[in-house]
């Protein structure tokens, strides 16, 4: 029997929807799809149209409840990235994240905030090998209102955000670097 070349097109469409509709093979494609995404590193924020934090009134708690004040942390570079553990676009985008962890932990602040169980992030990340820190939110922050994750800051230290991404990039890219290496030196 010889199948035609309309009927393998939908053969083949078939088993594609078929494959993103089974939640075991759904997610990893998702993130191999995100991966491809996040190759391209955050756009920066023209001057003019930076916004600026007016209240610094927030605070975020880690595992063991000690308090993160981000009034303590003013006139600090800071990165702040909202994520979850089931997020495909989050997943793609961790390792870039670490990288620039590892590089630049004891230059800048790095806030990763999830509102998932300890368990859960702790078992991702011990699973991942990343080594950065996670908050929960103590208090919710007017400026922070996120509505879609992941989405990632970057707050130079006069409070202005010089980046706002929403969705995957790749944090780890030679503009990133040059833009965290040039707010430093400010």
């Amino acid at each position: 029997m010889k199948i035609n070349k309309p009927k393998k097109s939908t053969i083949v469409f078939l088993i594609i929807v078929a494959v993103l509709l089974i939640p075991q093979t759904r997610k990893p494609i998702q993130v191999f799809v995100q991966k491809g995404l996040a190759l391209i590193g955050p756009s920066i924020i023209d001057d003019n149209k930076q916004s600026s934090i007016a209240d610094y009134n927030w605070k975020l708690k880690d595992e063991s409840g000690t308090i993160f004040n981000f009034e303590e942390n003013k006139e600090k570079v800071i990165l702040i990235n909202f994520w979850a553990t089931w997020c495909p676009p989050c997943i793609a985008e961790m390792p870039s994240l670490q990288k620039l962890y590892d590089d630049y932990n004891d230059k800048i602040e790095f806030v990763f905030v999830s509102d998932e169980s300890f368990k859960k992030i702790n078992s991702y990340l011990e699973k991942n090998n990343y080594t950065f820190k996670v908050y929960n939110e103590a208090s919710r922050s007017d400026f922070f209102d996120v509505r879609g994750i992941p989405r990632t800051f970057l707050i130079d230290k006069q409070g202005k955000v010089v980046i706002d991404k929403t969705g995957a990039a790749n944090w780890n890219s030679d503009s990133v670097r040059n833009t965290i290496d040039a707010l430093l030196k400010k």
